[in-house]
This record gives structure tokens, C-alpha cells and sequence, in this order.
């Protein structure tokens, strides 16, 4: 198996990335043993680029953050990333982790780059706090803090947004990141068998849509035994409102060229982000 082209007509600096949908266990060591093993097969599969999930070494659930989170920029977790990103020579989106500073738990991704250094940081800002009737019901801010900064970085020199999971429902948000020409964002996420099938595809399809960009968004397997189930379905949508890869809810690796004259193309023929009326309204920065 290889990267395979999204469209042989713009094959312009594609960057070859993979979704890295794992199982997370009970077992953090087993699970961050597994994650280096998908890091280290998505190179062999041509990635510049390895996408990881939410929480991908601990079991998404209030009572295992404590046990599980890790130092600011520090811990087994992170550090094992970087080490295999420096020997691989492949970027790592490494998914979330749950990670403890001044006292406080924060839903965390970091990004890091084929050297192995830290490029970029976010914090979860929308706490997934909810209650569905003859659905779930599950509170983030039981045990997690929210983070209060909107997280723009480059890669490889294309402009990256960071943001995690819950994040994605918050159009606000997303129309900052487009403010600053973001190409990318980046989502480690786990939708769950409620919000999963009824909402996923689309909020993401609307968000590349409406700020014409790319998001690759990466979920846990499905594990019918967790106590919490997520969807799966891990998938890159376009700025075009289209999926243009998408797993299924079995462990997997999915790897796909992106070709960003393609944005580039799609903005000249709908200028949908020069056509706002920023005299009549805007969303800004605080």
C-alpha cells in the first residue's frame, strides 16, 4: 500500500498524511507501544505526516484523565513521540493527552515536527459537556480545564489550526483560523455512537466548506467494550465540502497526498472568504 493521490491534476507540493486509527486500552504503555508502531508504518507508507487520535493513550473517560495525564511537554507519552519522529523523520499530530499544569487537566494536543521538536500546542477550549435524552451523558468539566487560546502554527510552510474534537462545533472558531489564510486544521476527536453517525461527516464537511480549507480529523477505533464507544470514521474533508478520505470503524491506517493548489483553485473561482461584509460583521480575536 502507498499514499494514494487525491487528483493526478494538482500534484503541486502534495503533503502525503496518514489517520492513525488505533484501539486505546487500559494499558497506557501498550498503547503508546502501539502508537509508534502506527507512526513508524505510516512512514513506510510514504507520510510526511502522522495523525493520531483523541486521548490515544488513555481511555476516553473522566475517571482514568487523573491517573493517566503527564507534565506540561513532558512524560513518557510525548517524549516517546518525539523520539520516533526524530528517527522517522515524519511529523506526528499527537492526538490528545491528558495533561496536568499548575494543578489543572487539560484535554492537550501537541504537534510536532519530523525533527522532533514541538511546533505547536492546543488545549481544548470546548468542553464536552452533555446530556442526550435515550442518549449519553458525559462532562468534561468534571475533571478537565478548557483551554483559552486559538492555535495557529506552520508545517512543512503551509499554515496549520489545531483544534480538538468538541472544538469542531464552534463556527466562530474556525472563521478566526481562516482570518489568518489557515490551509489545515488539524482534529484528533472521538464522536460517539450518538453524535457519531448524526452529526460527524457533516460538521466537518461544513467547516472545510465554509472557511475553505482542509481537516483531517482522526478518531479512535470503535471498541464495543469501552465504556465510552466512539464512531470511528476517521476522514479528510476538502474546501470543497467534500470527504475526500474516510476510514470505516475498524483499526486502520488511511493515508492520502493532499495537494493544496487545490485550495487555491477552488478560492479563485469562489471567493466565498473575500466576499464577507467585515463592515457589517466580523469575528475577532480577543
Amino acid at each position: 500500500m502507498v499514499c494514494e493521490n487525491m487528483n493526478e491534476q494538482y500534484r503541486v507540493n502534495p503533503l502525503c498524511v496518514s489517520l492513525c486509527q488505533m484501539n486505546v486500552g487500559d494499558d497506557k504503555v501498550q498503547n503508546v507501544q502501539r502508537t509508534l508502531e502506527y507512526i513508524t508504518e505510516s512512514k513506510k507508507l510514504g507520510a510526511k505526516l502522522a495523525v493520531l487520535p483523541e486521548m490515544f493513550c488513555c481511555p476516553y473517560d473522566n475517571s482514568k484523565f487523573q491517573a493517566y495525564c503527564e507534565p506540561e511537554e513532558k512524560g513518557y507519552a510525548l517524549s516517546s513521540i518525539r523520539e520516533c519522529a526524530a528517527k522517522n523523520e515524519i511529523a506526528v499530530a499527537a492526538g490528545t493527552l491528558p495533561e496536568v499544569s499548575m494543578g489543572k487537566i487539560y484535554n492537550t494536543q501537541y504537534l510536532v515536527d519530523e525533527k522532533g521538536d514541538i511546533v505547536g500546542k492546543h488545549r481544548k477550549m470546548h468542553l464536552f459537556d452533555i446530556d442526550i435524552r435515550n442518549g449519553i451523558s458525559f462532562h468534561e468539566s468534571d475533571v478537565l480545564s478548557p483551554g483559552d487560546k486559538v492555535t495557529m502554527t506552520e508545517l512543512f510552510g503551509i499554515k496549520t489550526g489545531l483544534a480538538v474534537c468538541y472544538d469542531i462545533r464552534f463556527p466562530e472558531y474556525f472563521r478566526v483560523l481562516s482570518q489568518d489564510d489557515t490551509a489545515l486544521v488539524i482534529l484528533p476527536a472521538a464522536f460517539n455512537m450518538t453524535t457519531g453517525p448524526a452529526h460527524w461527516e457533516t460538521v466537518l464537511k461544513c467547516r472545510a466548506l465554509d472557511n475553505q480549507m482542509f481537516i483531517i480529523a482522526v478518531s479512535p477505533a470503535r471498541d464495543r467494550n469501552s465504556s465510552y464507544i466512539a464512531y470511528g470514521h476517521s476522514m479528510i474533508t476538502g474546501p470543497w465540502g467534500d470527504v475526500l478520505i474516510q476510514a470505516d470503524e475498524k483499526p486502520c491506517i488511511k493515508t492520502l497526498e493532499i495537494d493544496f493548489s487545490m485550495r487555491d483553485q477552488i478560492m479563485l473561482q469562489l471567493p466565498l472568504l473575500k466576499h464577507k461584509r467585515s463592515d457589517l460583521y466580523k469575528t475577532v480575536l480577543l
